[in-house]
């Protein structure tokens, strides 16, 4: 652990809410805590799992995702580093509501859920920080259930390329979006099947709004994407 965090850092120095905390508070769950690595494709949880940790992503992407009908799996949603996940099964002890796997290699933190749950009784700073935190996840999950539901094959994959680009930015030519998916995650992401997702990337391309190199996609014309998103 601590040669880990030697080379990540501690929880307080990723993500400001564990600053709330007091040196007594952060030694504390400095001894309930641990890291730990991934691969690639590995999975942390299941859907239907006991809360057992809060975690955070250190490095490398998580992808929380559920299994709908027909087995088809769906992508809620992408967490780039320092977010927090777990977190809402832990707090009201339900069983977690979803999958979280990686995307690639990553690294995580995660906090006993015994010792999280202290320190929200504890420190009133901590526990309004992790409320802000649910509450702009419950906004997020809000408008991916419109966008999903509400938008055609169009909308809905120029939306999951924009939130690619907004999540995880560019690459150093200022056009590719730094992330680089599997056509079947793509699909995952964007409720729709792998099928539809190259045709209509295929169309994208032709259109110039993007290109494609294998897995890498660069943005020509973003504000068309937008356009594209918006109408539905």
């Amino acid at each position: 652990m601590r040669k880990y965090q030697e080379e990540f850092g501690k929880l307080w120095e990723l993500n400001p809410l564990w600053n709330t905390l007091t040196p007594e508070q952060k030694a504390f769950i400095d001894a309930n805590s641990e890291i730990k690595k991934y691969r690639k494709n590995e999975m942390i949880h299941h859907e239907g799992d006991a809360p057992t940790h809060i975690m955070m992503v250190i490095y490398g992407t998580v992808r929380l995702s559920k299994e709908g009908v027909g087995q088809r799996v769906q992508i809620i949603r992408l967490l780039k580093p320092h977010d927090l996940f777990g977190y809402r099964s832990a707090i009201v002890g339900d069983a977690h509501s979803s999958c979280a796997s990686t995307l690639e290699t990553t690294a995580v933190y995660r906090v006993r859920r015994e010792a999280f749950l202290k320190l929200v009784q504890q420190n009133n700073e901590f526990c309004f920080g992790v409320l802000t935190a649910m509450a702009k996840d419950l906004a997020i999950s809000e408008s991916r259930t419109v966008n999903l539901t509400q938008k055609h094959i169009r909308g809905r994959l120029a939306e999951s390329l924009l939130t690619l680009r907004h999540t995880y930015g560019f690459d150093e030519d200022c056009a590719t979006v730094a992330m680089y998916m599997a056509r079947e995650d793509f699909a995952n992401m964007s409720n729709m099947t792998s099928s539809n997702a190259i045709r209509t990337l295929s169309q994208f391309a032709s259109e110039g709004l993007i290109a494609i190199d294998g897995r890498k996609i660069k943005v020509l014309d973003e504000e068309e994407l937008t356009r594209i998103s918006r109408l539905g």
